[in-house]
């Protein structure tokens, strides 16, 4: 049962950086603006990095977290 808990938050983890590459991808060849995406994700993107990098040290340790999360090897 955990590993088909395990396998569908993988899955949906796969699905949503999928879509949040779409989005970016469709910022950037019709501008700042879609009014399909509902949002500036380029802009929310940069200001999540802005406030990491704010953070000092907490910040690079939140950014190597994530990264490891997003990143794992199977």
């Amino acid at each position: 049962m955990l590993d088909k808990i395990t396998n569908g938050v993988s899955a949906a983890t796969a699905i949503a950086m999928s879509l949040i590459g779409l989005a970016i991808m469709l910022q950037i060849v019709f501008g700042g603006s879609v009014p399909f995406l509902g949002g500036d994700v380029i802009g929310t993107i940069i200001g999540i990095v802005h406030q990491l990098g704010d953070a000092g040290l907490v910040g690079l340790i939140s950014a190597a977290v994530l990264w490891k999360l997003l990143t794992h090897d199977e």
